[in-house]
């Protein structure tokens, strides 16, 4: 039996095609396509197993072992997990490393029980690439970025553009020392296919928030980022008041929500305030000995009348954090920008920038 292939199409990301990933959980876990569920043939130590088989013995040596280690009621177990996966999404492409022998094994003994589905020539290594090579195109589409000075909420404008691409929401990391999400990071990989699988649905112009080219644990793509930065920019100007509510709210209120809901009320809490001591800490060298201590001071009083209800107190560290590190770190970076030529689209508060990317988007697409 000829057992069907599909070509390793961007469509299928494009769509969200659901897909069987039959690789060993840790490749899985280096990166992954995007909509895959892992059900793999072999798990992590199987795998190591056959690898040293072919290596010393060679291909039929590593596929008798692997037979065997696959056979039985192990055999039956991953059997009735592709077949309840197929039934409940019988549209889904079956993919491994490169396409070859372990996506066609899984095809052959599924079709073998009645069951047909294709695997996606080259696999993942083909749709990677794919992917990848849209990144750069991307890179050569109409671009804005969106700065201002922390706590402008520049993501959320971003988020309320049909064309905005959340870099920080795909690395799960708000950007800055404070910015760590309870949830993993993501590995580079899957940060780049995210991004990939967002711009795919967005052929015309861009909104970026202005970003280092390292987010967290991730670096934007190198042709992405240079697009950025010398891309045209607004700048969203907002009163200290108006951003400490922003920060109290984005980096207090929801950091302390998603930490409880994650680890329970009292690890939450606890896991919350060390991450932010520890994001301080980790400014020591910038900050000086003196001030950082001072901060220290004021976070640790804000945590405690934070228990007792009172969460503006953490406006106490966080206006001199803003005014004697952020703001100025930012207008050197604005002054850098500025020399480099880098042109400034608009300034503004927070309604007229949200309106300005709108009207640019809408120039941009008229234009094209």
């Amino acid at each position: 039996m000829i057992l069907p292939t599909v070509s390793a199409d961007l469509q299928l990301i494009r769509q969200g095609h659901p897909l069987i990933d039959v690789r060993a959980p840790v490749e899985f876990a280096k990166g992954a396509l995007p909509g895959a569920v892992n059900l793999p043939l072999m798990e992590d130590e199987e795998r190591r197993r056959v690898g040293i088989a072919y290596k010393e013995q060679g291909q039929q040596a590593a596929i008798a072992l692997g037979n065997e280690l696959v056979s039985g009621a192990v055999k039956e177990a991953r059997m009735a997990a592709w077949r309840d996966y197929l039934t409940r999404h019988p549209e889904a492409v079956i993919y491994c490393f490169r396409g070859g022998l372990r996506s066609q094994i899984v095809q052959q003994w599924l079709a073998e029980s009645g069951v047909v589905r294709p695997r996606i020539e080259g696999g993942w290594k083909a749709l990677r690439q794919r992917l990848i090579a849209h990144i750069d195109v991307a890179a050569q589409q109409p671009l804005l970025i969106v700065g201002g000075l922390t706590g402008c909420a520049k993501t959320v404008l971003v988020n309320r553009l049909a064309n905005g691409v959340d870099l920080e929401g795909f690395a799960k990391h708000k950007g800055s020392a404070f910015g760590r999400s309870p949830e993993p990071p993501p590995c580079q990989i899957d940060f780049e296919h995210r991004l990939s699988k967002r711009l795919l649905a967005l052929p015309g112009p861009l909104v970026v928030e202005d970003e280092s080219r390292q987010i967290g644990e991730v670096n934007v793509p190198l042709s992405f980022w240079g697009a950025m930065e010398h891309a045209p920019r607004l700048r969203v100007e907002m009163p200290l008041d108006w951003r400490l509510e922003q920060l109290r709210r984005d980096y207090i209120l929801d950091l302390e929500h998603a930490y409880r809901l994650r680890y329970g009320p009292e690890e939450g809490w606890q896991r919350m305030c060390r991450q932010l001591s520890n994001a301080l800490l980790r400014l020591k060298k910038r900050l000086g000995n003196a001030r950082l201590q001072r901060l220290q001071r004021l976070q640790a009083l804000a945590f405690t009348a934070h228990e007792q209800g009172n969460t503006q107190a953490h406006e106490a560290w966080l206006a001199p954090l803003l005014t004697e590190y952020y703001d100025p770190m930012y207008r050197y970076h604005l002054e850098r920008q500025r020399d480099a030529g880098v042109p400034e689209y608009h300034a503004g508060d927070w309604e007229s920038c949200l309106a300005a990317a709108r009207q640019w988007s809408l120039d941009q697409t008229t234009a094209r």
